[in-house]
């Protein structure tokens, strides 16, 4: 190898990657979910990127003369893979919508701007959850719609062409295990990343060749369905799970449902609930009271017009909290 590129210290991230792959270096790719002073650098091949581009294709539709716009900094691993997949592809990358045939977003840049694309366009969704208000927007506004599964780390996990479902990505094997804790998606792929630059991350490997990040999912003949990052939240001694209480709410409702903590002088923390659809709050309120535990149950509701986002399209829970 020869050395490392860094693609968000330059000015043109592509032409980074694309000097990385000519001269045999690894990436190293920034994560959003840093948080510690020294940043953290998911380090991966090329290859494990170039080796999923054509089944990217097929999945997307995007290939030579497509246009396809994808909103947010190309700091975000999710928006990099895009821009250089369309490079590789001959497609161009447009600065708005309007003149896009396809597009790369997270459910809630679906949700904000999606109307702003042309009808027919076609859409790749990325996010572990696609909330059916969303997708039903989004057939209404003529959009033809994709969704994947993965992670910084991983790559791609799972992908659904047309019914959403999610299925393992050509080329990756999925098992659902009890370790760290019960639930956790596991998957063997050539896609996975070589570890870390800088502090550890949420990267689990096995000998055998698997790996996971920790997020809690079901595996039911071959449809993965995700409960995202098994996060918690400590209140008056219990800790609660999101993905537990996400996994009961989210599926009942039409809007997105997003579990989180708030500071409480006492408890500690209370379970709360952000909600971007007013009709969901009443229905979800008393689904949780029956199928939820006391210490499960939110004490905090609110409807939001537009949840925060991080830089990277993906709602922001910290700020939720703050």
């Amino acid at each position: 190898m020869a050395g490392e590129v860094r693609p968000d210290e330059h000015d043109d991230p592509v032409a980074a990657v694309l000097f990385a792959r000519s001269s045999g270096a690894r990436l190293a790719l920034a994560t959003s979910g840093t948080t510690c002073a020294v940043p953290r650098r998911v380090l991966r091949t090329t290859e494990s990127w170039w080796a999923s581009f054509p089944a990217y294709s097929r999945l997307t539709g995007v290939t030579r003369g497509a246009r396809v716009w994808v909103p947010g900094p190309l700091t975000a691993t999710m928006n990099l893979f895009a821009a250089v997949h369309a490079r590789w592809a001959g497609a161009e990358m447009v600065r708005e919508p309007v003149s896009a045939t396809h597009a790369c977003l997270t459910p809630a840049q679906l949700e904000r701007r999606g109307a702003e694309l042309p009808r027919g366009a076609r859409v790749v969704v990325a996010g572990a959850r696609l909330p059916e208000q969303v997708a039903e927007e989004a057939r209404r506004w003529g959009l033809r719609l994709d969704h994947y599964y993965g992670a910084a780390e991983l790559s791609f996990v799972a992908a659904s062409s047309g019914d959403h479902l999610l299925r393992p990505f050509p080329g990756v094997q999925v098992e659902i295990r009890d370790l760290p804790v019960p639930g956790t998606i596991w998957v063997r792929s050539p896609w996975v990343c070589e570890g870390y630059d800088g502090p550890p991350g949420s990267l689990l490997r096995t000998p055998d060749g698997w790996a996971s990040v920790g997020d809690l999912g079901r595996l039911d003949d071959g449809v993965l369905e995700v409960r995202g990052r098994a996060e918690a939240v400590v209140t008056a001694g219990a800790t609660v799970l999101v993905a537990d209480v996400e996994a009961v709410l989210a599926p009942a409702a039409r809007g997105a449902v997003v579990v989180h903590g708030v500071v409480h002088p006492t408890m500690g923390q209370l379970v709360a609930v952000a909600l971007t659809d007013e009709a969901d709050r009443g229905p979800l309120e008393r689904l949780a009271r029956e199928r939820l535990p006391v210490s499960h149950r939110p004490r905090v509701w609110r409807v939001l017009p537009d949840l925060p986002l991080t830089d990277a399209g993906k709602v922001d829970r910290a700020a939720l909290g703050g």
